[in-house]
C-alpha cells in the first residue's frame, strides 16, 4: 500500500513542480506549432510530465536522505525507513498546501481541465491509450512476474535483468549507500542506477517485487507514447499522423523480416516456421539480441522512463525554432536577424530553461543516454531557433549536474569519448555504414528523403535535429562497448517515425485510391518487421520456458538475513541466481556487465582464480583481506571451472562454513571470512 502512495504522491510533487517550474503547460495542447487549433486532451500532456517530475524529485530526495544516514551512522536498522519517514509526509504536505492556495485563489488554471471538449476525440484517445496500455502490460507482465511463490524471468531479459534485480535487492535488503555495482562489488557506481533504486525503495515500502518493478516501467512505456503523440499532434495536427508515429515507435522498420523470407528453401511451410520459430531475426550484428525490437523496453526498464524526459523537453522547446523560422518566413535569411539580434538570444521564461535544466540533468543517473540524446536534438535546434539562451542555461545545469553526480559516484571518467567510425557495421567505410543501414532501417531512410523533399522548410530542419543522435552513434563510442549506442538510433527512429507518419497519412488524404493502398503498403512495409518482432518476443518467453527463482528460497534468506551491501561475495561469474536475488554483491559476476561499464574485469578475474587455487591458508587468508572478501561461495560452477582449479579443502581449512545444501559435487557452501579457523 505504501508503494501505491509513493507513486500516487510523485504525481503530486509533480504538478507542484509544474504549477512553478513550466506554468500554464496544459495550454500548450491547444495548437500546433504552427498556431492551428487541435483537439487534444491535456492530460496526455500533464499525466506523463507530472510523472517523470515527480520520480525525479521524490526519488532523489529519499536517496540522498538514505544515503546521509547512512554515512552518518544514525544506527537504525534501515535507512530508507528514516528516508521514507521524512520524505513521503513532506510530499504530502506540500501538495496539500499547494492544492489549498490553488483552490483558495480561485484560479482559472487551464492545467486543471485534463479533457478536450470534443467527445469523439475523447474517444478516440482512450482507444489509444487503452492499446498502449494492454502492449505495456502484456511486455512487463509477460516477461517479470510472480506466480505460485516463484519469480518467473523471461529468457529474453534475463541477463539484463542480472544487473538490474541485483541492484534492486542491494537497496530493498541491502543498505548499498554509498552505492557499489551489484556485480562488482567494493568499488564505484558507474551504471545509471537510480530507476533501480526507484523499484528497490517500492519493494522496501512493501510492494511485492513484480509489482514495483512493473508498476513503474508501465507508466513509464505508457508516458513516453503519450508525449509521442502529443508531438507528432504537435508537429503534424493530425491525428492519424500521430497514431502512425505510436505504430513506428512500437514496431520498427527493418529489412530482418523479408531478408529472413528470402532464405527459406522451396517448398517449405512458411507459416509454419514462422509460428514456430523463438529466436530474433535480422541480418545485422547483435540484432538476434531484440536490441532494436520491443525487447528493449522490456530488458532496459530504464530507457522508457528516459525517452519520457527527452520528449517533453523537445516540446516545450521546439517552439523557438518555429518562431524563428515564421519570422524568417516574413523577412527573410538573414545572418544579422538570425544570430545578432536581441530575440534571437533573449530569455522568455526563465522558469522554463531552470526547471528544464533541473529535469534534465537529474535523470543522469536515471538514463544518461537519454540525456545525451536529448542535448544533441537541442543543440541543432538552438541553432536556428530564438530564445537560445534558455538552451544554454538548460545545457548548462544539466551538464553540471551530470558532473556533480558523475563526481559523487564514480571515480574516474563517467565516459571516455572516442572517435570510432562505424558503430558495429562489418564494413566500416562510408558503403558499408549505407549498406548496414539499409537492411538494419529498411524502408525508413526512403521515406524520410521524400518526407525531407516534400515536407516544409521547419519540418526539413526537424528531421536534421532528429538525425543527430544517429550520426552521433557511428562517430563516437562513449564506453568500451560501443553496442550501447543503438540507443541512439532508436531515439532517432522514433523521431523520424512522426515525419514518416504525416508523409503517410497525407497519402490517405488524397482521393485518389492509388495513394491510400499505397500508404497502406508502406504502413506494412515499415512495421512488419517490428510486428513479427512482437510475436517473437511472446513466443520466445512462452515457449523456450523461464528463468525461476523462489521467493523463499534458504539462500536468498541467509544473504538478506546474514549480510548487507558491505559484505562482499567471493563467487563464479553469476549471472542471476537465488545469491543475486538476495541482494548479494558480487565480487565478480558476470564478466560482461561490468566490462561494458568499464571496470577492470580482467585484474578480478585473476584474483577469483588466485584465491580459489590458493594452496596455503594464509595465501588464502591474505588474498580475502586484500579484496575485502566476506563470504566465499564453492558450487558445482567452481568445481567444474575451467578458469582455474578450484582448492576446496583449502578453503574448508581456512573458514567456518555457516551454509551449506546440496549433494555431493552440486553442494552449495557459504564460508564466512569472519569466522577463521587457523
Amino acid at each position: 500500500m505504501l508503494g501505491v502512495v509513493y507513486l500516487l504522491l510523485c504525481f503530486g510533487i509533480g504538478w507542484v513542480i509544474c504549477r512553478y517550474g513550466f506554468p500554464e503547460l496544459g495550454q500548450l495542447t491547444n495548437t500546433t506549432y504552427n498556431n492551428k487549433n487541435i483537439s487534444l486532451s491535456p492530460y496526455i500532456l500533464l499525466l506523463p510530465v507530472w510523472f517523470i517530475c515527480g520520480v525525479l524529485a521524490m526519488t532523489w530526495f529519499v536517496y540522498i536522505i538514505a544515503l546521509f544516514v547512512s554515512v552518518m551512522g544514525f544506527g537504525v536498522d534501515h535507512p530508507l525507513t528514516i528516508a521514507n519517514a521524512i520524505t513521503m509526509p513532506l510530499a504530502l504536505i506540500i501538495w496539500l498546501i499547494n492544492y489549498y492556495r490553488n483552490s483558495i485563489k480561485g484560479k482559472d488554471n487551464r492545467d486543471t481541465n485534463l479533457l478536450c471538449k470534443d467527445f469523439a476525440t475523447l474517444v478516440k484517445e482512450g482507444i489509444i491509450i487503452g492499446l498502449i496500455t494492454i502492449l505495456a502490460f502484456v511486455l512487463m507482465w509477460s516477461t517479470f512476474y510472480v506466480k505460485d511463490g516463484q519469480l518467473n524471468i523471461g529468457v529474453s531479459v534475463f541477463s539484463d535483468f542480472s544487473p538490474h534485480v541485483g541492484m534492486i535487492r542491494s537497496f530493498s535488503y541491502g543498505k548499498n549507500f554509498p552505492t557499489s555495482y551489484s556485480h562488482f562489488a567494493g568499488e564505484d557506481i558507474r551504471y545509471h542506477f537510480m530507476f533501480q533504486f526507484l523499484v528497490g525503495n517500492l519493494e522496501f515500502l512493501g510492494m511485492r517485487i513484480d509489482y514495483a518493478f512493473n508498476l513503474p516501467s508501465m507508466l513509464s512505456f505508457i508516458s513516453a507514447f503519450m508525449l509521442i503523440y502529443v508531438l507528432a499532434m504537435k508537429i503534424t495536427g493530425k491525428l492519424f499522423a500521430a497514431v502512425l508515429a505510436c505504430l513506428f515507435f512500437a514496431f520498427r522498420s527493418g529489412k530482418a523480416l523479408f531478408i529472413y523470407l528470402s532464405k527459406f528453401p522451396k517448398g517449405a511451410n512458411v507459416l509454419r516456421v514462422l509460428r514456430d520459430n523463438t529466436q530474433f531475426i535480422g541480418d545485422t550484428p547483435n540484432e538476434d539480441w531484440g536490441l532494436w525490437n520491443l525487447n528493449v523496453y522490456c530488458n532496459q526498464r530504464h530507457l522508457a522512463f528516459g525517452l519520457t524526459a527527452m520528449f517533453f523537453i523537445l516540446i516545450i522547446f521546439i517552439p523557438h525554432l518555429y518562431d524563428m523560422f515564421s519570422d524568417i518566413k516574413k523577412e527573410g535569411f538573414s545572418i544579422k536577424k538570425v544570430f545578432l539580434t536581441k530575440e534571437g538570444w533573449a530569455i522568455k521564461k526563465i522558469s522554463y530553461p531552470l526547471a528544464a535544466g533541473l529535469l534534465l540533468g537529474s535523470l543522469s543517473f536515471f538514463h544518461g543516454s537519454a540525456v545525451i540524446g536529448c542535448l544533441l536534438v537541442l543543440f541543432v535546434i538552438a541553432v536556428f531557433s530564438k530564445n537560445r539562451l534558455e538552451f544554454l542555461i538548460t545545457a548548462l545545469i544539466a551538464v553540471i549536474l551530470s558532473l556533480i553526480q558523475s563526481s559523487c559516484f564514480i571515480d574516474e571518467s563517467a565516459v571516455t569519448p572516442e572517435f570510432l567510425f562505424g558503430f558495429i557495421a562489418e564494413n566500416k567505410t562510408i558503403f558499408g555504414v549505407a549498406s548496414y543501414l539499409d537492411r538494419l532501417l529498411g524502408i525508413l531512410p526512403i521515406i524520410i528523403i521524400i518526407a525531407f523533399i516534400f515536407g516544409k522548410v521547419t519540418e526539413r530542419y526537424l528531421i536534421l535535429a532528429a538525425l543527430a543522435p544517429l550520426i552521433f552513434s557511428f562517430m563516437v563510442s562513449l564506453t568500451v562497448d560501443v553496442t550501447v549506442n543503438h540507443k541512439y538510433i532508436m531515439m532517432s527512429c522514433i523521431l523520424l517515425g512522426i515525419f514518416s507518419g504525416k508523409l503517410i497519412a497525407k497519402m490517405f488524404e488524397k482521393k485518389d485510391i492509388v495513394y491510400r493502398i499505397a500508404g497502406g503498403i508502406l504502413i506494412l512495409m515499415l512495421t512488419l518487421t517490428g510486428v513479427y518482432d512482437f510475436t517473437t518476443l511472446l513466443r520466445k518467453n512462452h515457449l523456450t520456458g523461464k528463468i525461476t527463482l523462489d521467493m523463499n528460497d534458504p539462500i536468498t534468506e541467509f544473504v538478506r538475513d546474514n549480510s548487507d551491501s558491505k559484505d562482499i561475495f567471493l563467487t563464479d561469474p553469476y549471472t542471476i541466481n537465488q545469491l543475486v536475488f538476495g541482494g548479494a554483491m558480487l565480487y565478480q559476476g558476470h564478466q560482461y556487465y561490468a566490462w561494458s561499464a568499464g571496470y577492470d574485469t580482467y585484474h578480478r578475474d585473476d584474483m577469483v582464480a588466485r584465491m580459489y587455487g590458493a594452496d596455503t591458508p594464509n595465501l588464502l587468508d591474505e588474498l580475502v583481506k586484500e579484496n575485502n572478501i566476506r563470504f566465499i561461495i564453492v558450487d558445482y560452477s567452481n568445481r567444474t571451472s575451467n578458469a582455474y582449479e578450484l582448492n576446496e579443502a583449502n578453503i574448508r581449512a581456512t573458514y567456518e562454513c555457516v551454509y551449506e545444501t546440496g549433494e555431493d559435487e552440486w553442494k552449495l557452501l557459504i564460508f564466512d571470512t569472519k569466522l577463521p579457523l587457523i
